[in-house]
């Protein structure tokens, strides 16, 4: 890949996990590249199938795109930051550290990535305490 679509990736995203909403700037481990269909299901390296995702969001999610939604007991898809808009299928909670699935896609997306994590949820809370969450960011396509 080259460094112009990386960069090209990473601005799109703002500097945040298009999954779990973390700040690049402020992570203690390296964010990536994703392909949002991976690879292995056939996924290409363009820009509409590339994401800006923390180390924890690439590697639960591996190869997954779709998975059990617990409510509605049918397969959903995940989120697809390409084509689907973030607010529409998360929010945060009362707290503002957890994420809830409005929709079956939320759900499993939150399930799958793991976007609830205890690591998260505590960095999530210490950017609250320096007015760096939740972002406010214009949702991304």
């Amino acid at each position: 890949m080259t460094g112009k679509r990386k960069q090209a990736v990473i601005q799109r995203s703002q500097g945040y996990c298009e999954y779990c909403q973390s700040p690049a700037d402020f992570a203690t481990e390296p964010f990536s590249i994703e392909h949002i269909i991976p690879r292995t299901r056939q996924g290409t390296s363009e820009l509409d199938n590339l994401a800006y995702s923390c180390i924890g969001c690439n590697v639960y999610k591996s190869d997954t795109v779709e998975s059990l939604d617990v409510v509605s007991q049918e397969l959903a898809p995940l989120f697809n930051p390409r084509t689907m808009v973030w607010e529409d299928h998360f929010l945060w909670d009362d707290s503002l550290t957890g994420l809830v699935g409005k929709t079956a896609i939320g759900r499993v997306t939150i399930d799958v990535l793991r976007l609830n994590r205890k690591p998260l949820k505590n960095l999530r809370r210490a950017l609250m305490a320096i007015g760096e969450h939740p972002p406010k960011l214009p949702p991304i396509k």
